[in-house]
């Protein structure tokens, strides 16, 4: 039986390998990129280039790459998630909700289904899905909203459920990335720059109709506008195109990274804020890749170079700025 007022909050991400091993990586792996909204190409044909010729290779390479970033607690992506969680159940409390804040992953441990029936058995009438992309996306929210239909059926929830499908313009989010950027030692009034760089989608899901250009954008053009920069300040990037069969959103990080570096001038700030929580893309291809590479194609111009002239602003993470960014966005859905 529910009980009546008592919430159900899930919070939503991609997930992550349980270690840093080859196998791990490859059950990730092969589960990440056979999804429909990800896989490029015709499932049937997918499947045999994914398994016979990508996979046993992509495994080892991304092993090493997650071993670099491994941490005692496990995988730092994880551990992270489960203390933001504990940090929004907490504040939830603290606000008066009575609410049982729970943690899912697309493509890892644990399923949405098994939360989402968890919750029944708790007792909650109603549950609020959060997935944890400020910008939606096919390839993310849409993911989530796949999997939430799935497991609404499977577990026969009948009751109310409320999908927030994106946070790209809440004022808090807003104000924290902002806040983070400065924390970082971003100085609005020197000559500092700064990249907002995000995970790139194929064009053919803008040409489909996904919305994720125009939400970076109109983020990226928020938060600047709360550091009070001058538009020649900063610039929109985007990493981690997967395959070379497609037209990717650009420009690419890289590419604005090496012109920037053999501009010189200041230091350089690079931020992700379409990640809640710093994951590889962020640890190893933007600090350990894109950072080493910034400073030595610097170098390489001419200009005078140490390590203080790259700069990455980690995401909210775990933080308690973070915990209270979500709590504002989910309040609404809670009465």
């Amino acid at each position: 039986m529910s009980s009546p007022g008592r919430y159900g909050v899930i919070m939503v991400n991609t997930g992550s390998p349980e270690a840093p091993t080859p196998r791990a990586v490859r059950t990730y792996l092969s589960k990440f990129l056979s999804h429909p909204r990800i896989a490029p190409m015709n499932r049937f044909v997918w499947w045999f280039i994914l398994h016979l010729a990508i996979l046993p290779r992509r495994s080892e390479v991304s092993a090493q790459k997650y071993a670099s970033i491994w941490t005692e607690e496990g995988s730092p992506f994880t551990s992270a998630h489960e203390l933001l969680c504990r940090g929004v159940q907490k504040e939830l409390s603290s606000r008066g909700h009575a609410a049982s804040v729970k943690l899912a992953m697309s493509f890892s441990e644990p399923k949405l289904s098994g939360v989402v029936r968890g919750l029944r058995k708790e007792g909650c009438s109603s549950i609020v899905v959060l997935p944890l992309y400020p910008q939606s996306a096919f390839s993310t929210t849409g993911v989530v909203q796949d999997d939430l239909n799935k497991a609404l059926r499977r577990t026969r929830w009948k009751n109310r459920c409320t999908f927030v499908n994106d946070y790209h313009a809440h004022p808090t989010y807003l104000r924290a990335v902002a806040a983070s950027i400065v924390h970082a030692g971003f100085n609005p009034e020197s000559d500092d720059r700064l990249v907002f760089s995000f995970h790139s989608i194929p064009l053919t899901d803008i040409e489909n109709g996904d919305v994720y250009e125009l939400q970076t954008s109109a983020s990226s053009l928020a938060i600047a506008q709360e550091l009070g920069l001058a538009r020649e300040r900063w610039t929109i990037a985007y990493q981690c195109r997967f395959d070379k069969s497609r037209d990717w959103l650009a420009p690419n990080t890289s590419d604005v990274l090496k012109r920037m570096a053999q501009v010189g001038g200041g230091r350089v700030f690079v931020v992700c804020p379409n990640f809640a929580v710093d994951c590889l893309e962020t640890l190893y291809d933007i600090v350990k890749v894109q950072g080493p590479a910034y400073l030595q194609n610097r170098r390489a111009a001419g200009h005078p170079t140490d390590m203080s002239h790259f700069v990455y602003v980690p995401c909210l993470g775990s933080t308690k700025a973070h915990a209270q960014v979500l709590c504002d966005v989910l309040e609404p859905h809670l009465s």
